[in-house]
């Protein structure tokens, strides 16, 4: 089942240009989707329509098989299935402190105070941030903001999570940290959406992959199936995961019998080198 659909999407901003062009995404439920692209492609567009802060031109979007309603009514109930954080989270974080920050949705659809403190209670503990309620969120670190903004989104209890660029800005520490707690939301049953222009943490998470250039969807399938298509690859401006590209110029400049589908990460190229040397020694 798909919890999000777009049919046909078209959207151009207020000065014509045109940042969308007959998508078609669809994210299943309970999976962790990756939108891949560079910077500019439209990835950030596309996502600020799965809850309606923007309307399409052309096209329609569904969650859940309904088909989203654009009055106020039914941007509520759709803004409480599925939450977007934006790629930075200072556009996202604005109250004096922590606690306020990830009890403004809550408190905006008129929940009771004691539901909304224990909210906000569960969410810090979630992603790692309790104890620092009282905190002014810009005194924080990027990592920090980054699960602040998550919480804000836990607080509100999606069906589906949208992150543009989750991992943007932060350190490797820091980016596997917040890639590891998605994942552990995803495993306990939420839908994850993100978009990214590392290819790399894709393999190691996705379920599908959609490929987005020039407002345009041009390939969609399994990482393995994705990154399969090299030359559709880098000819969005993106490029293989290292470990296949390593596998790559192996097979391809050293002659050795590494040939598509390339391993997407170091446990498969293992995999794959193990058995190649212990086929030649027997």
């Amino acid at each position: 089942m798909n919890v999000i659909e777009t049919k046909d999407i078209t959207y151009s901003y207020p000065d014509g240009t045109l940042a969308l062009k007959d998508v078609e995404f669809n994210a299943a439920k309970g999976k962790i989707i990756a939108l891949l692209g560079p910077n500019g492609a439209g990835k950030s567009t596309l996502f600020l329509h799965f809850n309606g802060i923007l309307k399409p031109n052309k096209g329609t979007v569904r969650v859940n098989g309904e088909p989203l309603k654009y009055d106020k009514a039914g941007l509520m109930k759709v803004r409480q299935k599925v939450g977007i954080v934006f790629q930075n989270p200072d556009d996202q974080l604005f109250a004096p402190t922590v606690m306020e920050d990830v009890a403004f949705g809550p408190m905006n659809i008129g929940l009771p105070d004691e539901e909304v403190e224990e909210r906000v209670k569960e969410s810090l503990e979630r992603v790692g941030m309790e104890g620092l309620e009282n905190k002014a969120p810009h005194h924080l670190s990027g990592g920090q903001k980054k699960r602040v903004a998550i919480a804000g989104i836990l607080a509100m209890r999606p069906e589906i999570m949208v992150l543009d660029e989750p991992t943007s800005g932060l350190d490797p520490k820091g980016a596997s940290q917040i890639m590891h707690l998605l994942y552990n939301l995803n495993q306990e049953g939420m839908t994850i959406v993100i978009s990214t222009h590392d290819v790399d943490l894709v393999p190691l998470y996705a379920y599908n992959v959609y490929i987005i250039s020039e407002g345009k969807i041009i390939k969609e399938g399994s990482p393995l199936e994705v990154f399969e298509d090299v030359e559709t690859i880098r000819g969005a401006n993106l490029r293989l995961p290292r470990i296949a590209h390593l596998m790559e110029i192996l097979g391809k400049e050293d002659k050795l019998p590494f040939d598509k589908p390339y391993p997407l990460t170091i446990g498969e190229a293992r995999r794959r080198i193990l058995k190649e040397f212990n086929d030649r020694v027997r």
